[in-house]
């Protein structure tokens, strides 16, 4: 039964991801009510709605199927046009910004579900025309499914022109990085205002002596899934550690548990069995994934094919505001489990990480725009006036703010710029 539901729920999140699963899904309820409708059209209830408003019905054979000709060609040339859109917006968000936003940009269900409903119209329409050839000049007449098709073909002509709308937005790179900070910062809100009395910060534990387990596969980490562990670990009393923080990467064979008390080879392999390890490195936005696609819009947008300085202070602004909401994290906490017997704690990012693999390529790659350091001074200085912030993250705060100085002493050419950015520094030095 675990199996089956870790199957499900990694089933679930790749057909989530996919184009094809909003199409599909609509396609099959079209072709159902396409059955239904043609099921429908003799019964004595649509002859008498037939009779009480014959103009929205078409009784002509050959007005009919050539109505559904109309619709069916101007159904795929929709089809054809948007899928086309969607393809430029791909290639272009892909060329400009981050190859690693697209998937975000495939799974928008909104454009999914427009295409779903092209998709379904045209498979409706064909089935309908289908039907009326078969059953002939002489066959009974087709109203009310001709009706549907009408309606549908109305819907999609007002989605299209919202798709045209939507597209042209979602590929406006404002509108990416608000929605990758409003993910990572919900999830770092509900992180920081949870408020479950089970869950406790630790400063240090001494896992001296403790069983390590080691990865059996290389990936990046996306989570212990507590709700998969068997009810013989959860009656032990014992404590498991998981000893990597969430999306970082790991190779097969480096350590990944810590267990107090001695198990059997049995629970052992049910403790792995709860660990989720992904090949790639964005398949979402929780913890630092978001940061790094913020990182790297930064990064693309420094280089020299792209020159965009702009984007870049906007994606440092946010990561400001996100830093300083994920250094405020305890490095450690434990939660015990349902019985509380077996207590299960968990690693947060370092702040030494989150400075390695976050600020400090945009710092390289950046050293010599003085308006995106002027930005990156700001971001630092805001970072570490945050509240609840450790000393030690602080301090790895006023590191990076000295990296930047010296960057700025060694690259900035100009002796105005580099004046004002260094007054801009020692200014922030003397309010921390």
């Amino acid at each position: 039964m675990k199996k089956v539901l870790k199957f499900l729920q990694k089933t679930y999140r790749e057909v989530l991801r996919s184009i094809a699963f909003y199409p599909v899904l609509i396609s099959i309820l079209c072709i159902v009510l396409a059955i239904v409708t043609l099921s429908l059209e003799n019964t004595e209830i649509v002859r008498s709605i037939k009779e009480k408003i014959p103009y929205l019905f078409i009784q002509d054979y050959d007005t009919a199927r050539s109505i559904l000709s109309v619709f069916i060609g101007g159904i795929i040339s929709l089809t054809v046009f948007s899928f086309s859109m969607v393809m430029v917006v791909l290639s272009q968000a892909s060329s400009n910004f981050s190859p690693r936003l697209l998937p975000g940009l495939v799974s928008n269900s909104k454009h999914q579900i427009i295409l779903g409903i092209y998709v379904g119209t045209l498979l409706y329409c064909i089935i309908i025309l289908t039907s009326l050839g078969a059953r002939g000049i002489e066959a009974d007449t087709m109203g009310l499914s001709n009706m549907f098709a009408a309606i549908l073909c109305v819907v999609c002509i007002g989605l299209f022109v919202y798709f045209i709308h939507t597209i042209s937005g979602s590929i406006q790179i404002q509108n990416i990085i608000d929605r990758i900070f409003d993910k990572c910062n919900g999830y770092a809100e509900k992180e920081l205002t949870r408020s479950d009395d089970s869950i406790i910060a630790l400063k240090y534990i001494d896992t001296a002596g403790w069983i390590v387990l080691n990865s059996n596969k290389t990936g990046y980490f996306r989570g212990f899934d507590k709700r998969l562990l068997s009810t013989s670990i959860e009656e032990q009393e014992n404590q498991i550690e998981v000893i990597p923080y969430l999306n970082k990467h790991l190779w097969e064979g480096m350590p990944i548990l810590r267990i107090r008390e001695a198990m059997s080879d049995e629970d052992l392999k049910k403790l792995l069995f709860c660990i989720d390890i992904s090949s790639d490195r964005h398949e979402d936005d929780k913890g630092v994934g978001g940061m790094i696609k913020l990182m790297e819009i930064a990064v693309k947008a420094m280089s020299p094919g792209i020159n965009d300085p702009g984007t870049a202070i906007d994606a440092i602004a946010k990561l400001g505001r996100l830093l300083r909401k994920f250094l405020q994290f305890p490095a450690i906490t434990s939660q015990p489990l349902v019985n509380n017997k077996c207590i299960l704690i968990k690693n947060n990012i370092p702040g030494s990480e989150l400075m390695r693999i976050i600020v400090q390529p945009i710092r390289l790659y950046a050293k010599q725009d003085s308006s995106v350091m002027h930005e990156l001074i700001g971001a630092l200085q805001f970072i570490s006036n945050g509240p609840n912030i450790s000393d030690e993250n602080r301090t790895l705060v006023l590191e990076e703010l000295e990296n930047v100085r010296e960057d700025i002493k060694k690259h900035i050419g100009n002796e105005v710029d580099k004046k004002h950015l260094l007054e801009a520094f020692k200014k922030g030095i003397e309010e921390v």
